[in-house]
């Protein structure tokens, strides 16, 4: 080593702490932070985390939804002060018989959300929840950030994504869709709503896209619009709308022909397989801001 070489600081590894829940969002996030340089720490949330996310991590732990203290004691042992999350959770879970045994809370979740869930004397709305969770972390030194600024080439450019367009019929759907879409965001109940001929088939609420979208199809079996927006003022460091392969699979067998997604604020993954399988089942995908 020579004199200059030993005057040089060590650089230490860029490190960030990875809340992942369901999909293959966190996926491409751990990816796409890899490619950054960054050393993940990930917190795969239990029965919703893919496993495989081990081999794209440098530490991977299980934690119990409700096990917020032990997740953030982990960050901080391995001096994290960062953080992102991408991923679904399935809020439907918190609401099952015995969940808080299920989950068993521990100290410093049961402090944050007790208002929530014990005394009832809080909403439950996404915004409130998530919120809550930032909320913790930070009070603990830990910061989050959106993934999207991480793999912002996940998030969709406007234009028509397939080469079929919308007919004139289907336009007026998808601007009476999107009305009623942020209207719904707004009041933090989904965001997605399906359309036929300019009224509203289906809602997205606790059950998610897939579940609002069936139901659209056994009350119509044919010729629906699917229009999935952000919330008006959208928290990009959380529920970013997402789409892939499997929405377009759903939106087909119940019999959808079209899914206006908002641009610059939608993930879209593995888009060329996405919009190739639209293409193979003659679905309509268009990007509007």
């Amino acid at each position: 080593m020579t004199p200059t070489d030993a005057t040089q600081p060590t650089r230490l590894p860029l490190k960030i702490g990875l809340v992942a829940g369901w999909g293959d969002f966190p996926l491409r996030v751990a990816a796409s932070l890899n490619r950054r340089g960054y050393q993940v720490h990930c917190l795969a949330i239990k029965d919703h985390a893919d496993p495989s996310l081990a081999r794209l991590c440098h530490e991977y732990r299980v934690f119990g939804i409700g096990r917020m203290g032990a997740q953030v004691r982990y960050l901080r042992r391995a001096g994290i002060t960062e953080a992102t999350m991408a991923g679904k959770i399935f809020k439907t879970r918190i609401f099952r018989k015995f969940h808080l045994w299920k989950h068993f809370p521990d100290w410093l979740t049961l402090r944050y959300f007790y208002p929530m869930f014990v005394t009832k004397t809080q909403n439950r709305r996404d915004d409130m929840l998530l919120g809550t969770v930032t909320e913790l972390y930070a009070a603990q030194g830990i910061h989050f950030s959106p993934a999207t600024d991480f793999a912002p080439e996940l998030l969709v450019q406007p234009g028509n994504l397939t080469r079929q367009t919308p007919t004139s019929s289907q336009k007026k759907d998808i601007e009476f869709g999107w009305q009623m879409a942020k209207e719904m965001g707004r009041l933090d109940i989904g965001q997605t709503v399906v359309v036929k001929n300019q009224t509203v088939m289906s809602v997205e609420a606790i059950e998610g896209t897939d579940e609002c979208i069936r139901r659209a199809g056994q009350l119509c079996q044919t010729g629906f619009v699917v229009v999935k927006v952000s919330k008006p003022n959208q928290d990009l460091r959380f529920d970013v709308p997402t789409i892939g392969v499997g929405t377009i699979r759903t939106i087909h067998e119940s019999g959808g022909r079209v899914l206006a997604i908002e641009a610059h604020k939608t993930i879209i993954l593995d888009e060329a397989q996405t919009i190739a399988a639209a293409e193979q089942y003659g679905i309509v995908v268009v990007a509007l801001e």
